[in-house]
C-alpha cells in the first residue's frame, strides 16, 4: 500500500505542478505596488502581485525565466516566449521544444543549484509546490518566484493573462484567450440543452483518488456538460473510500490515462465495478494532460469530456 500510494504521489505530481496533496507547507504572503522606472522613462524593475498575493519585484523586461509546473511551461510557449525559458522540469514534456530546454529535477524536487546557475529573472511555481524555504532562497539570489493559482477554467485563462504581462506577451496571451473562449463558448453552445451527467473521476484506482471542490477539473465537468459526484468533497485531490463510491453510483466514469501516466490508471477500481457507468458501458479513457495540466491545452480536455458525456450533441 506505500509503495501504491507513493506512486500516485508521483502521478499527481507529473501531471499538473499542482502539488498541493504532497506539500508541507504554504506559500508565502501578500498585496501590490507601483513601479520604479529609469530616468529616460523606460521600465525598470517594478513590484507586482502574484496569484497567491506575494509582492514581487520583476525586471521591466524577462530575457531569462524557468517554469517549474508542466502547466506553466506549455503557456510560455503557447504565448510565444518558449525562446526565453532557460529551465524546466522533468515533467514538463510539451511542447516538443520544451524538451531541448534544460532540466532543473522535478516538480517536487527540483535543484536549486541548477536554478541558480541558470541566472533566471524569474521561476513561475504553481500553488504549494514548493515551500516557503525553496523560494526564500531563491529571492536571497534576487531571483522573484511568481505563483499561479488556477482552481478553474477561468482561473487558467487569468494565469495565461499574467504571464503575458510579465514576459512582455500581452498581445499574444490575448489573442490565445480569444481563440480559447471561443472554443468554450462552442461546448457550451452544444450541451446547453443536454441533461447533465453524474460524473465520477479517477485519478487513481488503488488507492481510489479522485477531484474535489478545489480541483479545476471539477469546473471542467460542469462546462462539459456534467456533474461531478465529488464536486462537494474538500480538497484537490482527495482519497475516497469503497463505500463512497459504491454510493455515489455514477452515470459515466472518466479515467485520465494516455499521456504522461503512459497506461496507469487504465482500469475502473473494484468498488465503482458495479455502477451504472460501468453497467452502461459509460467509461471513459481520456488524455490525463489535456485534463489535469491547467494550462491551454485544458480546453482540448473540456472538448474531449464533452463528446464523451453528450457525443449527441456532437454529431450534428
Amino acid at each position: 500500500m506505500l509503495k501504491n500510494v507513493s506512486k500516485l504521489k508521483r502521478l499527481i505530481a507529473r501531471r499538473s505542478g499542482y502539488a498541493a496533496l504532497l506539500c508541507l507547507g504554504l506559500l508565502l504572503t501578500a498585496a501590490c505596488s507601483k513601479p520604479n522606472t529609469k530616468a529616460d522613462g523606460q521600465a525598470a524593475s517594478h513590484q507586482i502581485t502574484d496569484e497567491s498575493g506575494r509582492k514581487i519585484i520583476v525586471p521591466g523586461s524577462v530575457t531569462r525565466f524557468i517554469s517549474l509546473a508542466p502547466s506553466l511551461t506549455e503557456i510560455v510557449f503557447a504565448i510565444g516566449a518558449g525562446d526565453r525559458l532557460v529551465g524546466r522540469t522533468t515533467y514538463c514534456n510539451y511542447p516538443p521544444e520544451a524538451q531541448h530546454v534544460e532540466a532543473v529535477g522535478d516538480t517536487l524536487k527540483p535543484s536549486i543549484e541548477r536554478i541558480i546557475a541558470l541566472q533566471p529573472q524569474i521561476v513561475f511555481v504553481s500553488t504549494a509546490s514548493q515551500l516557503e524555504a525553496f523560494t526564500s532562497e531563491l529571492e536571497a539570489h534576487n531571483i522573484a518566484v511568481y505563483v499561479t493559482d488556477s482552481h478553474d477554467l477561468e482561473g487558467v485563462f487569468h494565469s495565461i493573462e499574467r504571464i503575458g504581462d510579465v514576459l512582455g506577451k500581452r498581445a499574444q496571451a490575448d489573442e490565445l484567450l480569444k481563440q480559447l473562449r471561443g472554443r468554450v463558448a462552442a461546448v457550451a453552445e452544444k450541451v446547453k440543452s443536454q441533461p447533465p451527467v453524474r460524473v465520477f473521476y479517477q485519478v487513481s484506482d488503488e488507492p481510489l483518488y479522485t477531484i474535489g471542490r478545489d480541483a479545476f477539473i471539477t469546473d471542467l465537468i460542469k462546462r462539459a456538460g456534467g456533474i461531478s459526484v465529488t464536486a462537494d468533497v474538500p480538497g484537490a485531490w482527495p482519497k475516497f473510500s469503497a463505500e463512497s463510491a459504491l454510493a455515489a453510483n455514477p452515470d459515466a466514469i472518466v479515467l485520465p490515462t494516455g499521456g504522461s501516466m503512459g497506461t496507469a490508471n487504465s482500469n475502473v477500481a473494484n468498488a465503482l465495478k458495479r455502477s451504472a457507468a460501468v453497467a452502461n458501458g459509460r467509461v471513459y479513457k481520456i488524455n490525463d494532460d489535456h485534463l489535469s495540466r491547467p494550462g491551454p491545452r485544458a480546453v482540448d480536455g473540456l472538448e474531449d469530456l464533452a463528446r464523451a458525456l453528450h457525443p449527441e450533441a456532437f454529431s450534428k
